[in-house]
This record gives C-alpha cells, structure tokens and sequence, in this order.
C-alpha cells in the first residue's frame, strides 16, 4: 500500500495541480475487481486486484496517472452535474430494476455500487474524457521518466482478463470490467495508447514493482469470503450457498452477487432486531428508498437447513415489464441476520429457490479451511516452460490462460530463462 501511494504521488505531480506529493492521497483497496478510480479534492483509488494484473512499475503509473488526468481535466465534476440533472423521484426501486434487469446510464453507474457488492463508486466517463486521461496519463509517464508504453500494455492484459473472466463464467458478453468501461472498444484505445506514446522510451521498474506485490492476496479475500465454482464461502460469517448453474458471482465487501440471463440477486445483511418479518418488510423498503413504498404481497416462515427464515415477493412494474422481487432472510443469531434480494421476470421468482435452500452454517473446520491465493513471484529455469510454470497455478482449470493473461504473454510469448513471473498459489 505504502508503494502503491508513494508511486501515485509522484506521477500526480506531474499534472502540475500540486507542487508537493503529499497533495495527493492515493490508497490500495482491499477489493478483488479490477478497478481504479479519483475523486474531486486529490484522492486516487486503485484495487489490489488491478495492481496484480500489472506487471511493471510503469503500468502502475499509467493506471493512477490515468486517473489523476480525470482530476486535471475537471471529468468527476462535469460527470457529477449531468447526472444530477438526469436524477429522477423514486431512484432506489430504479436502481433495483436498471442493475438487475438493464436500464438507464443513471441506474447502471449507481448499481455497480448499489447491489453488484463493490465497495467504491465509480463515474462514468465519455469516450472522448477516456481517451483525454488516457492522453494526459501518458504525458505524466513521459514526465516521469517512464516507458509511455505501458498504458497500452496495461489496457492489453485488461481487455484478456476480461475476456477470460466471461469465458470461464460461461458468459459471451465479455463486458469490460469497471475501470475500462464506456471506453472505445479495447482494440482501439489500444492502438490510440501506442501512437500517443510513439516512439517514447522509458524505464519499468518491473523487479522493484514485483518485489513488492510478491506475497499479495489474489483474488478474494477470505474475510470478505470467497467464490469457489458455484459456493460462495465465508469463514468468518460461517455460512455457504451454491448459486444456481448458469450464474456467476462477483464478490464486494459488503455483498455478494448472483448474475445471469434468468435474474440476479445479492446476499447481504442489515441492522436486526429479532423480528424475521419486519426485517424482511425493512429489506424491502430499503430497495425502494423513501420515494416510493415496496412490500410483498405476504410473508412466509420456514426452515432452512436448521436456520429460522422468511421470504416474501413483491410484484413490481419497472416501466418496461412486470418483474418479481424477492427478499430471503435467514436469523443466525438474536442480533444477526443475512438475506437475499433477487429480480427475476414475472412468474419467474423460483429460479433462485435451489440457492435459498442451500444457503447453511460451515463448521469450523470448513472455515477453516478456507486459504486465501497470492501471488508468488518466481525465476524461470532453463528447464521452465510456460506449461510447466502454469501448472503450478493454484487452479483447477485454465491454468495455462490464466498465467498467459496475469504475465502479460500474448498466446505464442515463450518464457525467457531468468526473468521472473507471476504464479497464484495457496498460503496462508
């Protein structure tokens, strides 16, 4: 975090908008999406998961120099007041609506927060304010010292992560994941990235940079709990369930996502005081926000796997066709509770049953089983090959396209005897 700081300081003094790194506060989040983002008033985000998809000093900068440029050329604010005049009455229920069914811009940036799990909100940028930060990141590489070429390569490995990440979810969409989204397509802002950066030479840092991240937590926290297949584990909340086949999960720090083609849904918590029905009422308001009133049309009580739970639906219109909503809570304790959002089309609201039956306490044993994945930087022998450093990735599929993507190798790149790479391992 210290490095990731001290690195982001001091390409954002090259924008000229402070005299002094210390202007600038720049913090790695704990957060397994690839994602980096700034705010108005100096203050530059990057995920952990981002900073492990880089592979040099000068891809760190690009990404947080990148954002500094958003600050430069005022985005956030121009951002801020177009969706403030696009605000409509009643946004909670919109939000629930637009993220789980698709639906307006507005909807869409608020939702990646709202009910995806992530812990950051992040802007919305035009193509044109895209291609300006990416313009204006690549003059504070040049600035710097830095090899301007590592906005492209950056922006290469995001566009095959996130095309691996749809193919191993089983989705064909392969959207761009948040930091790269409403950007031109990645081919071309790829192209665009090398002719800004022309012939420009500079230095990566590549061994500082993977020094620091070796040991890094890949992936999902266990503390925030983990996606493994179709269980959603959490040692420290004790609890489990298998999302439906078809669907795929995307982890945040408050809540966990249920996504595909016949509905979504997240898993979340919120204040409790005993009550089942009135928390599942609570749960239901809360989606609507205090524009409009939400409630089920009756409330039901049930057992799952040894929990007291209820549920109830909700019929809902959300001006394009008639979907159902439904809450799913379960009491773990007196003053804990846990429950289910889900948006499904009309009459489709069992799609999620098998998943609200499976959700269970773990023993402590199952917790702790539970071993995070790092990263682990490592030397190529001569005798290494990209085969055999591949099988060494702590994963059980895609093994050879998941080290291609986290180094940066193209589909023919060899290794080279004596560099370092990535590989993801399980430790503790």
């Amino acid at each position: 975090a210290r490095y990731v700081q001290q690195v982001g300081q001091n390409i954002a003094v090259q924008s000229g908008l402070a005299t002094t790194p210390g202007a600038f506060t720049v913090t790695l989040l704990n957060s397994s999406v690839n994602n980096a983002f700034a705010v108005p008033g100096g203050y530059v985000y990057a995920t952990r998961q981002l900073v492990t998809l880089m592979n040099n000093e000068a891809e760190l900068a690009a990404v947080l120099g990148h954002e500094v440029g958003h600050v430069a050329a005022r985005h956030s604010a121009r951002r801020q007041a177009a969706a403030q005049r696009n605000q409509l009455g009643g946004v909670g229920l919109a939000i629930l609506s637009q993220v789980l069914l698709g639906n307006s811009e507005l909807g869409n940036t608020i939702a990646q927060s709202a009910l995806q799990g992530s812990q950051m909100l992040t802007l919305s940028y035009s193509r044109n304010q895209e291609l300006e930060a990416d313009q204006l990141g690549i003059q504070y590489l040049q600035r710097a010292g830095y090899d301007p070429r590592a906005m492209a390569g950056l922006l290469t490995s995001l566009a095959r992560q996130t095309q691996l990440d749809a193919q191993l979810q089983g989705r064909g969409d392969a959207t761009i994941p948040a930091w790269a989204s409403t950007h031109p397509d990645p081919a071309s802002r790829v192209q665009n990235a090398l002719q800004l950066a022309g012939n420009g030479t500079g230095v990566t840092n590549r061994e500082t940079f993977l020094s620091r991240i070796d040991g890094l937590i890949y992936g999902d926290d266990p503390a925030q709990g983990v996606i493994e297949g179709n269980a959603f584990i959490h040692p420290e909340l004790r609890l489990t369930f298998t999302a439906p086949q078809g669907f795929y999960m995307v982890n945040g720090t408050r809540a966990v996502s249920i996504n595909g083609d016949a509905g979504r849904a997240q898993l979340t918590t919120a204040a409790y005081r005993g009550d089942l029905d009135s928390y599942v009422r609570a749960a239901f308001q809360a989606l609507a926000g205090q524009q409009q009133q939400l409630a089920p049309a009756a409330i039901q009580r049930t057992t799952v796997n040894g929990l007291r739970a209820a549920y109830g639906t909700a019929r809902v219109n959300n001006g394009q066709q008639q979907v159902d909503v439904t809450v799913f809570a379960y009491e773990f304790s007196p003053s804990q509770a846990f429950h289910f959002a889900a948006i499904t089309p009309a009459g489709q609201a069992g799609t999620f049953n098998g998943m609200y039956n499976s959700l269970r306490r773990i023993s402590a044993q199952e917790a702790a089983a539970v071993v995070p994945r790092r990263i682990d930087v490592i030397t190529a022998a001569r005798s290494d090959s990209v085969a055999s450093l591949a099988r060494r990735m702590a994963y059980p599929d895609a093994q050879e396209a998941r080290f291609r993507v986290l180094n940066g190798l193209g589909a023919n790149d060899p290794i080279i005897p004596g560099q370092q790479y990535k590989i993801v391992i399980r430790a503790n």
